[in-house]
Order: structure tokens, then C-alpha cells, then sequence
């Protein structure tokens, strides 16, 4: 396999879940699929399942995306959100990249955490 265009699509453990259960169903394709490609499907549902993505629902992840615009942040940002769930504005920091001057204050660091907290289940 090649990969053509290393930036094309930027996925959210929510979407990869998705994508892999959609699979399965789809005529149950882990049965064509060669030994290792069937084990290595099972073993990502099997991990994701025990992230928060199990029990996110595409409501949650659509109203954490249109309230997170306000912030500024970039897909590769609000995709580490989604995956990490940070609860600190240690945290928050380490995943926003930081230019010469500060993009997030502390009162947007701490609201950040609230909406998170607020919309994104455990």
C-alpha cells in the first residue's frame, strides 16, 4: 500500500470507531479479510471501545466542533481534544501549539475545559 497524501483526513478516535464497526457490519468483512488485517480490525475495536469514542455520540461531537470555533484552534488541535479529553490547563497547553504570543488566555483555557467537561462524555 501507498499513501498518496499523508494529509488528506484527519480522524477522531469517534471516526475510526465508526468507520471499523461500519466495516464489520457491511457483510461481515472480517471474514475475507486476510488473518492479520481481521486481527488487527478486532484489536483497534477492541481498544477504542475502552476510550471515551464508545460512548461519544456524533450530537456531542458535533456541538463540542461548532462550540470549540471561538478558540481558533486547528483540525490537528480539536482532534487531540476529542482523543485526550483534558482535564488541566497543563494539559490544554501541551496540546495547543504556542506561538510568539499566547493564543489561549486563562479564562479561555478554563472555559475550554468547562466545554469539555460539559459536552464531551467520560
Amino acid at each position: 500500500m501507498e499513501i498518496i497524501d499523508a494529509n488528506t483526513a484527519i480522524l477522531s478516535n469517534f471516526e475510526v470507531l465508526g468507520l471499523l464497526n461500519s466495516s464489520r457490519v457491511k457483510g461481515d468483512q472480517t471474514r475475507n479479510q486476510s488473518g492479520s488485517l481481521a486481527t488487527i480490525t478486532y484489536e483497534a475495536i477492541k481498544y477504542l471501545e475502552g476510550t471515551p469514542a464508545a460512548v461519544q455520540s456524533e450530537g456531542c461531537f458535533k456541538k463540542f466542533l461548532e462550540d470549540v470555533k471561538k478558540f481558533g484552534l486547528t483540525k490537528k488541535e480539536k482532534t487531540m481534544i476529542l482523543n485526550l479529553r483534558p482535564k488541566t490547563d497543563v494539559e490544554i497547553s501541551l496540546i495547543v501549539q504556542s506561538t510568539d504570543q499566547e493564543r489561549l488566555t486563562e479564562e479561555q483555557i478554563e472555559e475550554l475545559i468547562e466545554l469539555i467537561q460539559n459536552t464531551l462524555p467520560e
